[in-house]
């Protein structure tokens, strides 16, 4: 959902952003259902049923084509990005890039480290759940929690973005993330 800093606004990933904060706009109540993302191993619930849109990105020096599956419920923006950098020496500078990716595109800084387990991903120390607060280019403040993990040379992105992301629905959305055996 954020993953290159407002410097390089321009990037075809912005308009994954924006794709994401218009999905929004129109919200029903959480309605939780088990998705399986097509492409890779990862299961989670989505409070609204995800439409994916795909975009080929520059992540960690090599071009990629990144698939976002979102959706927008509660007043919040509900995303799972998935890419496969197809190098294990890349998983780690990627996964630190949608990071501090997340925090620049709202002017944020590193934000408060919340806990991230996800089962199934393979252990890697730039795997990390964060807690955001910022300003999209607009202006708008927002609030944002974001978690990057892997498996395999498979990098994720999970956000939910909004005026405000209630811990409770963040919380069941970022506890359901696991990897199929």
């Amino acid at each position: 959902m954020s993953f290159l800093p407002r410097s390089r606004i321009l990037h075809p990933a912005s308009a994954v952003l924006a794709a994401c904060l218009a999905l929004s706009a129109c919200a029903p109540a959480l309605d939780w259902r088990d998705t399986r993302l097509e492409g890779s191993a990862a299961l989670l619930q989505f409070p609204c049923k995800p439409t994916t849109q795909r975009r080929d990105v520059p992540l960690a020096g090599v071009h990629v084509n990144l698939a976002l599956h979102a959706c927008a419920a509660g007043g919040q923006t509900w995303g799972l990005a998935v890419a496969d950098v197809g190098d294990p020496g890349l998983v780690g500078p990627a996964l630190a890039e949608l990071t501090a990716a997340a925090a620049a595109n709202l002017g944020a800084s590193a934000g408060q480290a919340l806990t991230l387990r996800v089962p199934g991903a393979t252990p890697n120390d730039a795997s990390v759940r964060r807690r955001l607060a910022g300003r999209l280019p607009d202006g708008r403040s927002v609030q944002m929690q974001v978690a990057v993990f892997a498996h395999g040379t498979q990098v994720f992105q999970a956000t939910v973005l909004g005026d405000a992301v209630a811990d409770g629905a963040a919380e069941s959305f970022f506890s359901s993330l696991r990897i199929a055996s």
